[in-house]
């Protein structure tokens, strides 16, 4: 069996911070969301991985390299254009040959992985096997409608959804999605969609098997997915120091310090952890906060927030809060209040000034 995952987006409902970063690199907990899907294909006993790039195919490889690091094999396939799931299928399929597949979406997370459902995959052996979780918001997802337990119809983002059943980013197939996929035509939206191409193969009577996920899935679509996956990732930690903590400083709860980190000072309340490097001086970083490797806060409070690594806050008087912060940036207080304000700011950004 071999897996598939698709890291070719653009992420840009993540910008700004995606527009100098493939968003499946983006980090939850200090490690790449992409880094996740692979792990659990790992776990699930699948070493040979096809990874679908775009234009960010040059970072995924750096970050990647040949799969060595996690005792696999990567295969990247470049696809030409962001034209749909269902085109990322086709434009693997040399790769894929005949053998049954698992696609993963590299920018999503499942609390319990994929073992279980691999294997049961395998043991039935249905055509395909689809992943479905209960959602709030199904009009911006997939959707499937079941009957008797049985996957009757699909729709990809239904104006009026008669389901809350939305698609988890993981399929399993055989090679039968192959055909379905050139017989479906492009959508509204120009892309080849996986529900047609999943709907055709219930159309043509095979077996397509539901599976309602437990616990949590996340899609890191927005900051606010990231933020909400952070934190139930920093939940499952358990309290590690690996770095430098004075007499000085205290930590509340599960908190991690990587090799190298310093901590002087402050007060770290967890689930939290401060990557190799950093420096944490006077200040206070509250629950669900993930401090990359190299970043400096320096009297100043932050909480559940992403600071990515060589960044720095400084002498901030007011808490940060709810905040995603890219690489090598610098928050810092002025000696004064400035008569004009001057900005250089990416796309889709926010800012509030007082």
């Amino acid at each position: 069996m071999r897996g598939l995952i698709l890291s070719g987006g653009k992420g840009t409902r993540l910008r700004p911070l995606t527009f100098t970063n493939a968003k499946q690199l983006v980090p939850v907990a200090n490690k790449p969301v992409l880094f996740y899907g692979i792990e659990a294909l790992i776990q699930a006993g699948i070493t040979d991985i096809g990874i679908v790039v775009g234009d960010t195919k040059d970072e995924i490889r750096g970050a990647v390299g040949d799969g060595a690091a996690w005792g696999c094999q990567v295969t990247y396939i470049e696809q030409e254009a962001p034209l749909g799931l269902a085109h990322a299928v086709l434009t693997a399929e040399q790769f894929l040959k005949d053998a049954p597949f698992v696609m993963y979406l590299g920018d999503n997370l499942i609390k319990n992985g994929i073992t279980a459902l691999v294997k049961e995959f395998r043991e039935r052996g249905p055509n395909a096997q689809i992943l479905l979780a209960h959602v709030p918001n199904p009009n911006q997802f997939g959707v499937a409608e079941l009957e008797d337990g049985r996957v009757v119809r699909l729709v990809e983002k239904p104006k009026q959804p008669k389901s809350d059943l939305a698609l988890v980013g993981v399929y399993m197939f055989d090679s039968h999605v192959f055909d379905a996929a050139r017989a479906i035509q492009p959508s509204s939206r120009g892309e080849l969609e996986i529900t047609d191409a999943i709907q055709r193969l219930v159309d043509e009577g095979l077996r397509v098997e539901p599976h309602v996920v437990d616990g949590w899935w996340k899609d890191m679509g927005k900051v606010e997915d990231l933020l909400e996956a952070n934190r139930l990732i920093l939940e499952t930690f358990e309290q590690r120091i690996e770095g430098t903590v004075d007499a000085e400083s205290r930590l509340e709860g599960k908190v991690v310090v990587d090799k190298g980190a310093q901590v002087i000072g402050s007060v770290i309340r967890g689930p939290a952890i401060i990557g190799s490097g950093a420096v944490i001086d006077h200040a206070y970083v509250g629950p669900y906060t993930s401090v990359g490797s190299g970043v400096r806060i320096i009297h100043s409070e932050i909480e559940h927030s992403i600071v990515l690594e060589g960044s720095a806050v400084e002498s901030i008087n007011d808490r940060i809060e709810s905040s995603l912060i890219g690489r090598n940036v610098r928050i810092y207080k002025q000696a004064r209040k400035p008569r004009a304000w001057r900005f250089n700011i990416g796309d889709n950004s926010e800012v509030g000034v007082h």
